[in-house]
């Protein structure tokens, strides 16, 4: 635990009105709600801001200050929302394998995971991978697809662990490898200091940003703005740091304060 959870102002901030209780149904329209009212967006880091994942700091950026953030701030605060209507929740550590080229050496536990117990069954939760953010809770099941609001998803074993599949146009793409090891705040506080800042964390050098609609996605990277409505799917690039600020603040909902410093980066970005 990491501090009370004001859980009605996350109620509010992702507009859940349903009845709440530690079941099923609960779970998934919490689970869908989330990345559609809250982005994924690293500004924080780009910035070289602190990134604080206790519950206070998380409530204030992610709730009343109507920030985003990534997975470590993202599942944090969702399993500690959880946590409080009376669910069953552990947090697991993952290896991301999307993008890196296969065959690559492993990569470093850089993600969180939420494992959930609902009646005796446990889901995998994870409400923080940016584009391809589950919208719905996932059966600890393997070679199952499994159906959510948006994609479709397919659990594997690979030796100790199990991989987390997405079908992408007709293909499953690997996201993430994960075991079942439960891990503790401080073992994330170590990993989100190494994201935050080490040289070789991509969230310090390439702005991303993903938020879930009703029926599709935004998805930002540095200046390139992808928008997937369906099975469709537009491109265009963002050429001054005005229309980055716009679009992070209208399509993907960041409610950004007047800053020089981000001013400079946004206006960098646009012109890379």
């Amino acid at each position: 635990m990491r501090g009370d959870v004001d859980i009605e102002a996350y109620f509010k901030r992702i507009d859940f009105r349903a009845r709440r209780a530690a079941d099923l149904a609960t779970l998934q329209a919490l689970h869908r709600l989330h990345p559609i009212a809250i982005p994924f967006e690293n500004l924080s880091a780009l910035l070289r801001e602190p990134i604080p994942l206790d519950t206070a700091a998380l409530q204030d950026k992610l709730i009343a200050r109507r920030r985003g953030g990534y997975c470590f701030e993202h599942n944090t605060l969702f399993g500690e929302v959880l946590r409080a209507i009376g669910f069953e929740v552990v947090e697991l550590a993952a290896r991301v394998v999307w993008g890196r080229p296969s065959g690559a050496p492993p990569g470093a536990r850089s993600h969180m995971v939420l494992r959930v117990r609902v009646d005796a069954e446990d889901f995998i939760c994870d409400v923080g991978f940016g584009g391809l953010t589950l919208t719905g809770p996932l059966r600890l099941e393997l070679d199952t697809e499994q159906v959510t609001p948006h994609e479709r998803f397919t659990l594997k074993r690979l030796d100790d662990e199990f991989e987390l599949a997405a079908r992408v146009q007709g293909e499953w793409r690997p996201l993430y490898r994960f075991d079942l090891q439960e891990q503790h705040p401080i073992d994330f506080d170590v990993l989100n200091h190494f994201v935050a800042t080490h040289p070789s964390s991509p969230f310090l050098t390439t702005l991303k940003a993903a938020r879930r609609t009703a029926d599709g996605r935004y998805a930002l990277t540095d200046n390139e703005l992808s928008v997937y409505r369906g099975t469709a799917k537009e491109e265009r690039k963002l050429r001054s740091g005005r229309d980055l600020e716009r679009v992070l603040e209208e399509s993907f909902g960041i409610a950004l304060a007047p800053s020089a410093a981000l001013d400079g980066l946004l206006e960098a970005i646009a012109g890379r």
